[in-house]
């Protein structure tokens, strides 16, 4: 049986995966998988998880604050880059990522065991909020030394179809922690996933227990496998790096291609898939307000409808290369978002859409008494009315126009020329104006014409499902363009002495601050602009800055030999 060590990397001449290049693909997407699943569950059970271990706050802030805990997991991403990126340049490919799963399935495992706040204080949050930075941490070095171990095992010419596999790895960890979700939830009664009535434990916790299983299978093919030849073939040479952050990232040759494998290719890339996938499930669910059931089935089939894209992508990016791939994937984007947004709109609630058009909901306040309402991370108090009433109206998903008015005049909110009180609190507002907007034309709770479905496969027989599935699976298709060879890409831009420490970074800094924030920060700009759409600028903007910066800077990489480059500097 053939070895890591002995795996062939010269022939560029497509042949079949050999046994244990299978085995190097399983190995690490599985893996890969189950890292996935462990930090998606958080964000798929927020607001549980925001009632369990923040309940002493009220309804909204424990919500901030459950987001809050969810977004430290993306904002540590990169130092877990850095921090294991550089021990897998000195120690090895193969030991870094089985520690980091480590860390994310005890992590994972530990949210499911600690008690709530109303068991022991204070202290359940902050251990929470820890649990989820070690989460941020693990990922930060997992998915880099994935990406690299598959890569130095991949033949010249197929890099791009073997990473593939890897890119697959997220995509179906959230598509495998949604449908755990689904299914506790439909077995064991709202009531009991939620609070455990009539359960031996509550369902909310049974997925995060799960992961130890999924933890164990993983460990256990991991340490059957070989280290990667190419980090083999440099240690063996002696031509390791002796300080691979300093090599990376203060050689100014380096530092270089890794601010241009950032914005070139990397934050493009995060934005479309961010939004391909936790946005457009964000949108349906907190903007057109379909119920958690149906827009969860709904994303779950664009997923599974999508997601061999990624396969297809990352081969076909072998034959023309990373560039046209990715750069043509941010521009279709870029140019399609607000058709698809719109058209899903009007599929999935066609009176919301024809309210959008024809009432007409507008602010009138003096503009010196209006402020900023821009606010990313949940975290701002409002006070004055106007901004009060336009955050209210954004969360109740009321398209608004603010108007002008005399110095001096009290701020107001009318519906079709009708006027409704500003009540000093967000919460009475959001009921107050969901009312007024259902007589002014938008859909009320219940609506019949917002898209439902029973069940997983009742979407089948339902032709408004349906179209809905067909623009979301679109989206997924963008989101494989740009994802399927961008572990590839970025391998091929850093030598063997560097590539974990080097390619991580870039990844994790674009995917973890500037697409895991996407979603608060474009819904903070629906909400200083009173346009749903609005938030949509944020990735369409990132997209293009992509474009434009990978046309003229990035280089093609994919026939460059990994197991030999040294970094040349920009090469077009």
């Amino acid at each position: 049986m053939a070895t890591a060590a002995t795996t062939p990397h010269s022939a560029a001449a497509p042949r079949p995966m050999t046994k244990e290049e299978r085995k190097v693909i399983l190995a690490s997407s599985l893996g890969t998988v189950f890292e996935w699943y462990d930090f998606y569950l958080y964000g798929s059970l927020a607001t549980i998880i925001g009632a369990q271990f923040f309940s002493a706050f009220d309804v909204t802030t424990r919500n901030v604050f459950a987001l809050l805990a969810f977004a430290a997991g993306f904002l540590v991403r990169p130092f877990g880059a850095i921090f294991f990126g550089r021990i897998g340049d000195l120690v090895g490919r193969k030991y870094t990522f089985l520690v980091t799963i480590l860390i994310m399935g005890f992590s994972t495992f530990m949210v499911g065991l600690l008690p709530s706040y109303n068991q022991i204080g204070w202290i359940a949050p902050v251990v929470l909020i820890a649990l989820r930075m070690l989460q941020g941490l693990a990922l930060g070095g997992e998915y880099g030394g994935a990406a690299v171990y598959v890569a130095e095992h991949a033949p010249v010419g197929r890099r791009g179809f073997y990473t593939s596999f890897i890119q697959i790895t997220a995509t179906v960890g959230l598509l495998l922690s949604l449908v755990v979700i689904l299914v506790l939830r439909t077995w064991m009664g709202e009531q009991g996933f939620q609070t455990g009535e009539g359960w031996p434990i509550a369902g909310w916790r049974i997925p995060f227990l799960l992961s130890v299983v999924l933890l164990a299978i993983s460990v256990w093919i991991r340490l059957q496998m070989h280290e990667s030849p190419a980090f083999k073939k440099m240690k063996d040479e002696g031509t390791q790096s002796k300080a691979p952050l300093k090599e990376a990232f203060g050689q100014w040759g380096n530092a270089k291609m890794v601010l241009i494998a950032l914005v070139g290719l990397a934050i493009g890339q995060a934005v479309v898939w961010y939004t391909g996938q936790f946005y457009a499930l964000f949108f349906i669910q907190s903007i057109l307000k379909v119920d958690l059931l149906t827009s969860n089935v709904l994303i779950a089939w664009s997923l599974i409808l999508g997601t061999g894209g990624f396969v297809f992508f990352g081969a076909l990016s072998d034959k023309i290369g990373r560039k046209p791939v990715i750069l043509g994937g941010c521009l279709i984007a870029a140019i399609t978002y607000f058709p698809l947004f719109g058209a899903l709109t009007s599929v999935v609630s066609p009176r919301l859409n024809q309210a959008l058009e024809t009432a007409k909901v507008q602010v009138v306040a003096d503009p010196a008494t209006c402020g900023s309402v821009f606010d990313p991370v949940g975290i701002r108090t409002f006070t004055a009315p106007c901004d009060v009433a336009r955050v209210s109206l954004a969360r109740a998903a009321v398209k608004y126009e603010l108007v002008p008015a005399p110095a001096g005049s009290p701020a107001k909110v009318t519906f079709n020329g009708k006027e409704t009180p500003i009540a000093p609190a967000i919460p009475a507002n959001i009921t107050a104006f969901t009312t007024a907007a259902g007589e002014a034309g938008y859909p009320k709770a219940g609506d019949p014409t917002i898209l439902k479905v029973g069940g997983f496969f009742d979407a089948l027989g339902n032709a408004q499902a349906l179209k809905a599935i067909g623009i979301l699976t679109i989206l997924v298709i963008y989101v494989t363009m740009v994802y399927g060879p961008i572990a590839a890409a970025l391998v091929e831009f850093f030598p063997t002495r560097i590539r974990y420490t080097a390619m991580s970074l870039p990844y994790h800094i674009a995917n973890g601050w500037f697409g895991g924030l996407l979603p608060p920060t474009a819904f903070a700009m629906v909400a200083a602009t009173g346009d749903i759409y609005y938030g949509l600028w944020y990735p369409i903007v990132i997209a293009l800055v992509t474009f434009v910066v990978g046309l003229l800077f990035v280089p093609e990489t994919k026939d460059r030999d990994i197991m030999t480059y040294e970094g040349a500097g920009v090469r077009r």
